[in-house]
């Protein structure tokens, strides 16, 4: 994650901020070799983050959670080059889930942090950050709207498909390649997939679900054959 004050001004502090605070709370708990333990990564890694969760403050020098994430989705989203109109689709349309925030929408202010969703983070009442979170992020999702296009990994999804409301339109979007008659989802191509398709959406103003299966970006495009209702496959073209 990085601090960007400069590009845009966040506009809210996130909805869920008093559950962060407890979830903070309960890293500052950890000592340092804990937080590497539940961060799962290198002593480099870990140093900065453990001074950032000593120093935090949730309240002041705030990045808009659309400008703070810089893994491969967001590279290839860009949304650093977003011109007003794609600014203002994903300001209706897209929520980021997070394992410290909960749930973000676009442009809500932001600190730099480590927490993935399947973090082994316990606390008095909860185990994971599974139970901490529970269907409280899909009851908020859906207050918003009842169809929603999934372009988020299984660890973070289920978070959402765990809690589906009878009547929701839920579209997980898979992007592969056939090998052997199979599709199969190669990671680093999937996240790269999954930022373009955030763009294409963006740039298009899709509006309706269906305008996805134009999607042709990356060589991927949409199979009717190996898609349904609530699964829209793209299969990426082999040179």
């Amino acid at each position: 994650m990085k601090i960007d004050t400069d590009t845009l001004e966040y506009e809210e502090i996130p909805r869920f901020i008093e559950d962060t605070k407890v979830v903070l709370s309960h890293l500052r708990k950890l000592n340092y070799e804990e937080a590497k333990k539940l961060w799962n990564c290198n002593e480099k890694i870990a140093a900065c983050n453990y001074e950032r969760l000593l120093k935090m403050d949730l309240n002041h020098n705030l990045t808009p959670a659309i400008l703070s994430y810089e893994g491969i989705q967001y590279r290839y989203m860009a949304p650093s080059v977003f011109e007003s109109k794609e600014l203002a689709f994903i300001k209706e349309h897209l929520r980021i889930l997070s394992g410290f925030y909960g749930y973000l929408n676009p442009f809500d202010g932001v600190v730099p942090y480590r927490l993935e969703m399947q973090a082994r983070l316990a606390g008095d009442s909860f185990h994971s950050l599974y139970e901490f979170w529970n269907k409280k992020l899909a009851e908020q999702l859906f207050l918003e709207s009842s169809c929603i296009v999934n372009l988020a990994s299984v660890e973070y999804s289920k978070c959402i498909s765990s809690y589906l409301p009878d009547k929701a339109e839920y579209i997980t979007c898979i992007f592969g390649e056939l090998t052997g008659g199979k599709v199969v989802e190669k990671g680093t191509l999937v996240k790269m997939a999954r930022g373009e398709m955030v763009r294409f959406m963006a740039e298009n103003q899709i509006e309706d679900i269906k305008g996805m299966k134009e999607f042709n970006r990356l060589n991927f495009t949409y199979s009717g054959k190996l898609s349904n209702r609530n699964t829209y496959v793209f299969i990426k073209e082999k040179k």
